[in-house]
């Protein structure tokens, strides 16, 4: 019997989002019809909890979140379990074996406390992007807010995953789950000219 891994953060006002971005609120609307129906409606950034950034989040005149093939986000994948320094790139020689699958999603271990948004996460740098390219991995999904350093200017590694065609995945929760090979599923609301999306993304191992 196969296991299902969540690695998706429940969506709730208590999960922080990105400072100045808009946080969530769910609120419950009247019935449409008058009827005891429970109807509600969320309002937050495209870019809140485990999420997928579409290419033309950075990058003008790229691909939008509908626009992505599905199978990008569906198939082989491989987690590796690190724990570089708080505020520190990840690089190249820190993998320690090249990458099995197209998917590859790194455990960081840098955001403890999901109820309180950090400027001290680690993250990417350019260079373990252009390895992970060469080596054919064409999504890369983290356990931190972003694919850059709090702070950075310029969005360095945003960029070099979008200009690579290359999709980023960001917000996981990867804590206690063992590196190695699993099946991904982390498939995007299909919202049209969007520049990112909430996902559900989980992990099946055989």
């Amino acid at each position: 019997m196969s296991t299902i891994i969540d690695l998706s953060p429940t969506l709730s006002a208590t999960l922080p989002c990105w400072p100045g971005d808009r946080p969530f609120e769910r609120q419950s609307c009247p019935s449409p019809d008058g009827s005891s129906l429970v109807v509600s409606a969320i309002s937050t950034s495209l870019h809140f909890g485990a999420h997928v950034d579409a290419p033309a989040h950075v990058l003008a005149g790229a691909p939008t979140i509908d626009q992505l093939p599905l199978d990008m986000f569906v198939g082989p994948c491989e987690v590796f379990q690190l724990r570089p320094q708080f505020r520190a790139r990840i690089w190249p020689e820190q993998i320690p074996n090249a990458p099995r699958a197209s998917r590859v999603l790194i455990g960081t271990g840098t955001w403890p406390d999901r109820t309180q948004f950090t400027e001290e996460f680690a993250a990417l740098s350019v260079e373990l992007v252009d390895y992970l390219d060469r080596q054919g991995v064409r999504l890369v999904g983290i356990d931190t807010p972003s694919m850059d350093l709090f702070g950075a200017m310029g969005l360095d590694v945003h960029l070099a995953l979008a200009e690579r065609g290359m999709i980023g995945l960001e917000g996981l929760c990867l804590d206690g789950v063992a590196a190695g090979m699993y099946e991904l599923s982390a498939l995007p609301l299909k919202i049209a000219d969007a520049d990112g999306s909430p996902v559900r993304a989980v992990l099946i191992k055989a």
